[in-house]
């Protein structure tokens, strides 16, 4: 029998050549094949399933907003939808935090939300240049790839990525090396033939580039930098934000205060496209229009989302069963990490891996996690890292049972230096 997906679908595609399987419904943390087999998910769809599969709390306010009749496209006019998001969002999100942002509903993905930006604050400054990080990824877009730094995913763009420039990331180097050094010095020298830039965009953890995550003191350095220089400080929260480092913004930990911060994939809380733009109220300078595109109000993301916020940030309950699940999931990675010899734990939170010495293991130990049962995918320039992003909302006793199976994988991959020993 032909497969449909082999003969029409383009060759593109990439996460079902690794999970040979067709996936009929999911609940929670588990999600089911057509065939009745069940997988265990640590992958929550790249991030942007944070409280899980059809979770209750967000699915019957959506069911019932669908069956009402109430508006689903609406372009970006106003909506009752709309109202209670940006209300929620003040109270429950930015006011606690003493976050003053005017919200921005770019489009649907990350990428959009990273183009926003990047517009944004060259159009504040009026400068061209931006400055990212070795081993960044923010997106498919022209934009989004010019401050991108996998080699493959450049190539991909077909023309020059241009206006822009890469900057070491915290311990790309030996550790040791004076931080933003190079860049305070070419700053301040009228000769150094550098550009100002516009802005600086990082991520807190390089979800895709191998689960790298920046010290506290480094991001607070590099802040302070932006603000000497009249640089904008842009934090691209698309996957490390909405609870999955363990606080709801990535970058609160460090104390800092970004211009401008990209979110997307949880925020609308079940897998409904939505991005946000967050930026200062002085940089909000769009002309009506300037900015737009036809799914900037998608209000049935607006619902979820609303209800999202209200169920888990309301009060500081989640946030300490977040915690609790961090401390689990890193335990259980340094047990396999010490198992096999030169591995290492790298990422933050529920943004987590193992980063091994042989850049073909990580991918081995996803291939035997699957047949296993359990759904991890790899991050780094050489998919070097096992990479896990479990629900937020993930039990106790599911987490244990896939790092169980993890650990079976590794031990099938890897052999069993300590493994026995380590448990």
């Amino acid at each position: 029998m032909m497969d449909i997906f082999e003969t029409r679908e383009s060759e593109v595609r990439s996460y079902c050549r690794s999970w040979p399987a067709v996936f009929e419904r999911a609940q929670g943390s588990t999600v089911y094949t057509e065939d009745g087999a069940e997988y265990l998910d640590f992958f929550s769809g790249a991030g942007a399933l944070n409280y899980g599969h059809n979770n209750p709390a967000l699915l019957e306010p959506l069911l019932e907003y669908l069956r009402s009749g109430a508006i689903v496209h609406s372009l970006d006019m106003k909506t009752p939808a709309k109202r209670k998001f940006l209300q929620t969002f003040e109270d429950v999100i930015l006011k606690p935090r003493n976050l003053d942002y005017k919200v921005m509903f770019p489009g649907p993905t990350g990428t959009n939300t990273v183009e926003a930006a990047l517009k944004l604050a060259r159009k504040i400054t009026g400068r061209q240049h931006i400055l990212s990080f070795t081993n960044a990824f923010h997106g498919m877009t022209l934009g989004s790839l010019s401050v991108t730094g996998n080699s493959m995913k450049r190539m991909g763009a077909g023309i020059p990525l241009t206006n822009s420039s890469k900057i070491p990331y915290d311990d790309y180097f030996d550790g040791e090396t004076a931080d933003f050094l190079w860049l305070e010095r070419v700053l301040e020298d009228s000769g150094s033939g550098v550009d100002k830039p516009a802005g600086i965009i990082v991520e807190t953890v390089q979800g895709e580039g191998g689960l790298n995550a920046a010290r506290a003191a480094w991001l607070r350095g590099l802040s302070e930098l932006c603000k000497k220089h009249d640089i904008l400080l842009i934090v691209d929260d698309v996957q490390a934000g909405c609870g999955r480092t363990g606080t709801f913004f990535s970058f609160e930990g460090a104390g800092i205060t970004p211009d401008i911060v990209c979110l997307s994939k949880s925020i609308s809380g079940f897998g409904l496209p939505m991005a946000l733009t967050l930026f200062r109220p002085e940089l909000d300078a769009w002309t009506p229009g300037e900015h737009n595109g036809t799914f900037r109000g998608h209000n049935p993301a607006f619902v979820t989302a609303a209800a999202a916020l209200e169920t888990y940030w309301a009060d500081g309950k989640f946030q300490q069963q977040v915690s609790a699940r961090i401390v689990q999931l890193h335990e259980g990675l340094e047990r396999i990490a010490a198992s096999v010899e030169g591995a290492a734990v790298r990422g933050r939170g529920l943004l987590a891996g193992v980063v091994f010495p042989d850049p073909d293991t990580a991918g081995k130990i996803a291939a035997a996690a699957f047949d296993r049962g359990l759904l991890v995918e790899t991050s780094g320039p050489e998919s070097e890292v096992v990479k896990l992003m479990p629900a937020l909302t993930i039990s106790a006793d599911e987490l244990d049972r896939g790092l169980d199976i993890l650990i079976e994988a590794t031990n099938a991959v890897a052999g069993t230096r300590e493994l026995a020993g380590a448990l």
